[in-house]
This record gives C-alpha cells, structure tokens and sequence, in this order.
C-alpha cells in the first residue's frame, strides 16, 4: 500500500495531541486543553475522510476543512504558550502543526489546478 505522508503525519500529531490534552489535564488545565484536543485531533480525522471523497471537489473540501482545523490547533497552541497557563512546551507541536498546514496547502494547490 502507498504512503500517505500528510495522513501518518496527521495522525502522529493526534496522538501528541491526545498525551498533550492529559499532560494539560494534570495540570488542571481543562477548557483549552479540550478545544486542542477537538481541533487537533479533527486534522486526521478530515484527512481519513477525505479518502472516501466522492469527488475530487468533494476531496479537495475534505482537505481544506482539515488545514482549517489544524490552523485552529496553531492558534490555540500559541494562545496557551504565550498566556503561560501551564508548564509545558508546545513550539514543537506549532511546527509540527504548521507542517502539516503546508502539506495540505501543497496538495489543495495541486489538485484545484487540476480541476
């Protein structure tokens, strides 16, 4: 079976997404820690949707709601390092993020010259 680069990436970033919500958790972080958790994990999500695209425009919207969601993650990520909430470091989940922001910017690009 083929590579999926954006799909593994995605779902590797939900799964740092998912040890990031409980870390935040323990630390009694509890309302922007479940808004990370729902856009962060809706990235993969949307990705894995997009498989069973009936269409190419049907593919290519299932993939722009999932750069939505991921820059939603962005936002929330920088919100909680700069308001110093908790004690843990997100750069890493940013660029890992925005990483994935220009995977899909990539492949929307590509597939919208197409149509």
């Amino acid at each position: 079976m083929k590579s999926n680069i954006v799909k593994d990436k995605s779902f590797e970033f939900s799964l740092k997404i998912i040890l990031l919500f409980k870390m935040m958790q323990d630390q009694k972080e509890f309302i922007i820690s479940k808004q990370i958790l729902r856009s962060g994990t809706s990235i993969g999500a949307n990705i894995a949707e997009s498989e069973a695209a009936q269409s190419r425009i049907d593919f290519v919207h299932k993939l722009s709601i999932a750069s939505k969601e991921a820059r939603e993650t962005v936002y929330w990520l920088q919100l909680l390092d700069k308001s110093e909430l908790v004690n843990i470091e997100v750069n890493t989940h940013i660029k890992d993020c925005e990483e994935i922001i220009r995977l899909l910017t990539s492949i929307i690009k590509t597939i919208k010259s197409k149509l």
